[in-house]
C-alpha cells in the first residue's frame, strides 16, 4: 500500500489548523475514511524566546481565603504544522487521486502552504520519519 503525505504549514495560526482538524475528522466520518487518512499536528518553537510573561494576578475568593489565579493570555510561539498521511490501496488509485486534488483546495487549506510528497519523491524518507515520530 503505497503512502502519501501532505504537510501544511499554518504559521501561528492555531484557530485554522483546529478548523483543518475538525473538517479532516468530518471527511474521516462522511466517508469512511478511518484507516486510509490519518493526521498528527505538529508543533515547534518560532526561535524567538520569550519575554517574561505579565505577572498573574491573584484574587481571594469569596469566604474561602484562596488564591485563585487567572491564565496569562500566552502569544502564540509556536508553528503548527498538519501532516496528513493517505493509504489507499492499489485498487483505490483514484479516490486517492481525488483527495489528494480535494484536501489543499479546501478552505481552511490552501492558504497554509500545501506540499504533497508521493511515494518515490525525494522528500518522502523525510516525510515519512516526521510522521511516524510525532505522537498524535
Amino acid at each position: 500500500m503505497a503512502h502519501v503525505y501532505m504537510q501544511f504549514d499554518f504559521g501561528k495560526d492555531e484557530e485554522k489548523a483546529q478548523s483543518a482538524r475538525h473538517k479532516l475528522e468530518t471527511w474521516k466520518q462522511a466517508f469512511r475514511l478511518d484507516k486510509k487518512l490519518l493526521y498528527k499536528l505538529a508543533r515547534t518553537e518560532d526561535g524567538a524566546a520569550n519575554a517574561k510573561p505579565a505577572e498573574e494576578k491573584q484574587e481571594k475568593s469569596k469566604g474561602k481565603g484562596k488564591a485563585k489565579e487567572e491564565p496569562v493570555p500566552m502569544a502564540a510561539t509556536e508553528n503548527v504544522r498538519l501532516l496528513i498521511r493517505l493509504a489507499f490501496s492499489n485498487h483505490e488509485k483514484l479516490s486517492e487521486q481525488r483527495w489528494v486534488q480535494r484536501i489543499p483546495s479546501e478552505e481552511p487549506f490552501h492558504a497554509a502552504k500545501p506540499e504533497v510528497v508521493k511515494t518515490g519523491d525525494a522528500k518522502f524518507a523525510e516525510a515519512e520519519k516526521q510522521f511516524d515520530e510525532l505522537a498524535g
